[in-house]
């Protein structure tokens, strides 16, 4: 009967170390994944910004040359 309980608690402890080695490595891969999605915004960020430049440059572009036709 004693054996069966040194088993049991035994087990008992090896499963809260896995359960805890286990949420340990979830935590870390999360905030890994959280790094990745903020690197991943702040691009979708900056296109924007780009594209709005881009879009800019354009309308100055197609003024400068309607400008220079009409001379």
């Amino acid at each position: 009967m004693t054996t069966e309980i040194i088993v049991a608690l035994l087990s008992l402890i090896g499963t809260f170390l896995g359960t805890f080695s286990g949420i340990r490595l979830v935590t870390y891969r999360i905030e890994q994944l959280e790094r990745k999605v903020e690197k991943h915004n702040s691009v979708i960020e900056r296109m924007a910004l780009a594209e709005k430049d881009i879009r800019v440059a354009s309308h100055r572009i197609e003024d400068l040359e309607k400008w220079r036709d009409k001379l």
